[in-house]
């Protein structure tokens, strides 16, 4: 893989990573909850999150959170 595929596949994953830490952090899920989530790169330059374990509680508020419907 070249250097600039894998700086922009960082980028685009720890711009990821920051977006989900924020969305996270507006939940008032405290940062001990998820502090693993970090950006990553795969071997092919694919951009991913890593979750991490997150504590049950956190992922019972996220999941919650989620199935609130929009009205779209």
């Amino acid at each position: 893989m070249e250097m600039q595929t894998w700086r922009d596949s960082r980028a685009k994953a720890t711009e990821a990573a920051e977006s989900l830490r924020a969305a996270l952090a507006a939940l008032g899920i405290p940062e001990s909850a998820w502090s693993s989530v970090r950006p990553v790169v795969t071997h092919s330059g694919g951009a991913y999150v890593h979750l991490g374990m997150i504590r049950a509680d956190a992922v019972e508020q996220i999941t919650a959170t989620l199935r609130v419907p929009t009205g779209h």
